[in-house]
């Protein structure tokens, strides 16, 4: 057992739980990595504390909307992180670390988030003590108080992402005093967390601060993940607070002192507004900008920034099954469904000729009669591509074009979904990959079957390889089969589910990309150009 640790601000102490044999894990919860941060303000360091910090229980989340929406919950006192270290017979050094930022839309979420049943959903003592890794967690501001912004140096935005970054410089400054390797860190993330992973690399201020990223479901040029028009959502805020005026100043001074908790749940989703009228992109405003500093430039033209960093990414076969329903609400019920109208409201600023093209190319496997479970698949795999797959894909032929000797690698999630309810046809949910990362079937045994298990080492194994070596297929760690980098002009993604074998390295149809392509009106003609020639 690690005992007492010094940190910079101060000495904390954990505890440590048994895990088997010669194994425990020591745990540190609620470390506190910067100050109380000031409203709209960047964060500052900790000044410090005197004593042992008894670092036993996770502290408050950030201040947010619950997920229902009606009401807040959490603090502005809260940018904490926790520690999960492996120990074995001996004490542990030099160990990989590997740094997770959750997500929730940019507009909830938290380092210590509720699971179903057990302990928290990113709980790390399964994946540190299996993958023989240190796991860090962490908090950072979301919503209004963690991405409004005027779209200038009024109200810059991105204070989010600036607690991320505070959180991995303290990780690489303390992390050897609790064994782990400065110079060996990881950030993955889920969803917003792999879209902040994603803007952490494209980052100048991230040079040399860690080695290796993994995105899951979600990356900097995804559509959900920049807002282009913060202006607007600030005035809405503002109007919704008792603070529009006309003089811009005025209005940021009124919000600057304004109620925390009244300004948070003016940044509330008005779902009952969109559902049916509208598509999800919509709903999903609070997110980074480009602020002329973290994010210098648009994301798509900042992948020199993080040709240093190894990069693992990949999507989940049906991530945008849920947005779906909220696009298209009776894709889960029995009534009929139409594709035209979803490629319409998501291709609306490219004209009729995208919406026929998409359309032709998504019908083109159905028939002369297709079956309602196939065009509701199909409307699922519209959303899953434009939200997730497109973007990412994206994302890792930059990432392999402006490499310098930095390894890429693609996956796609299809695990059969274990939500009740859903149509037979339903595969791979969005964030359904996080209970196999986190170890769920390991942890609570009695709510999973040994396919569940056999997964969930599966993905710890490749995970924490790709966090020692750089490649997922080489570490401590047996992996099923070899997982093949992906490379400038070579593509090949590994489909993970509970039964890996050598036919679950694949390659994506490059016509079907071309063709999706035209939906995404983030990304401009030079890499369309790319992704189609390829």
């Amino acid at each position: 057992f690690l005992g007492v640790v010094q940190t910079e601000g101060g000495q904390v102490e954990g505890k440590s739980h048994r895990m088997g044999l010669f194994r425990t894990v020591d745990v540190f919860k609620g470390i506190p990595f910067a100050d109380v941060p000031g409203k709209w303000e960047k964060p500052k360091p900790h000044p410090g504390w005197s004593g042992i910090l008894k670092a036993i229980k996770y502290r408050d989340r950030c201040l947010q909307v619950t997920l229902l929406q009606t009401k807040t919950q959490g603090s502005e006192d809260c940018l904490y992180l926790n520690i999960f270290v492996p120990q074995g017979r001996k004490l542990s050094s030099n160990l990989p670390v590997m740094v997770y930022l959750f997500g929730g839309a940019f507009l909830l979420g938290a380092s210590n988030d509720v699971a179903i049943l057990g302990d928290s959903l990113y709980d790390g003592k399964e994946m540190a003590e299996r993958g023989n890794v240190i796991i860090v967690t962490v908090n950072y501001r979301v919503g209004t108080l963690g991405f409004l912004s005027s779209g200038d140096a009024r109200l810059p935005g991105n204070y989010g992402l600036w607690d991320q970054h505070a959180a991995i410089s303290w990780v690489r400054r303390n992390i050897e005093a609790f064994g782990g390797n400065p110079d060996n860190i990881t950030i993955f993330g889920q969803s917003a967390g792999a879209a902040s992973v994603s803007f952490q690399m494209l980052s100048p201020y991230s040079k040399g601060l860690f080695r290796r990223a993994i995105s899951q479901c979600g990356v900097a040029l995804s559509p959900w993940a920049l807002q282009n028009n913060p202006m607007a959502l600030t005035k809405k805020v503002a109007r919704r607070v008792g603070c529009w005026r006309t003089n811009i100043d005025l209005m940021i001074t009124c919000l600057k002192m304004s109620d925390p908790v009244g300004l948070t749940m003016a940044g509330k989703i008005d779902v009952l507004l969109i559902l049916g009228k509208g598509v999800v992109m919509d709903l999903l405003e609070f997110s980074p900008v480009v602020d002329g500093d973290f994010i210098p430039d648009e994301p798509s033209k900042l992948f020199h920034n993080a040709a240093q960093f190894d990069y693992l990414a990949g999507v989940n076969s049906m991530d945008g099954h849920f947005f779906a329903g909220v696009d298209v609400p009776n894709i889960n019920q029995k009534n009929a469904t139409t594709v035209r109208g979803l490629l319409a409201g998501l291709t609306k600023e490219k004209g009729n000729a995208a919406i026929d093209s998409a359309y032709s190319t998504y019908t083109s496997h159905w028939g002369s009669a297709p079956e309602q479970a196939v065009v509701k698949k199909t409307v699922a795999d519209i959303e899953t591509d434009f939200l997730f797959l497109v973007p990412t894909q994206i994302a890792l032929q930059l990432h392999a074009n402006n490499s310098s000797g930095a390894h890429t690698y693609s996956y796609l999630f299809n695990m059969k979904t274990r939500i009740p309810g859903f149509p037979h046809w339903v595969e791979a949910e969005h964030a359904e990959d996080l209970q196999y990362v986190f170890g769920k079937p390991f942890a609570t045994p009695l709510v999973y079957f040994p396919r569940h298990r056999d997964l969930s080492g599966y993905m710890i194994a490749y995970w924490t390889n790709f966090a020692k070596t750089g490649d997922p297929s080489k570490g401590d760690s047996r992996v099923p089969v070899p997982w093949p980098a992906f490379t400038k002009y070579h593509h090949p993604y590994l489909t993970i589910n509970h039964k890996i074998t050598k036919s679950s390295v694949r390659y994506y149809t490059t016509t079907v990309l071309c063709y999706v392509l035209l939906l995404d009106a983030a990304v401009n003609y030079y890499y369309h150009f790319i992704l189609c020639t390829s």
